[in-house]
């Protein structure tokens, strides 16, 4: 039987925890912080999740389907 192939930028991007949960990395945090509250570098900080039918595209192309 053949391995399943993935979206290997997908799998980059997001992670899918044990209980299937897909997590994501904020954007705009690398530079340019200076002209960032620090509030929002902060709330950037955290793992975002997603919900709905775009998690379930993610999963799927991740072969968590």
């Amino acid at each position: 039987m053949n391995k399943k192939k993935i979206k290997k930028s997908v799998s980059k991007r997001f992670k899918v925890t044990k209980t299937g949960k897909v997590m994501f990395r904020h954007q705009y945090q690398s530079h340019l912080k200076i002209n960032k509250s620090k509030s929002r570098i902060r709330r950037q900080k955290e793992p975002g999740e997603l919900t709905g039918t775009f998690a379930k595209k993610i999963k799927q192309m991740l072969g968590h389907a």
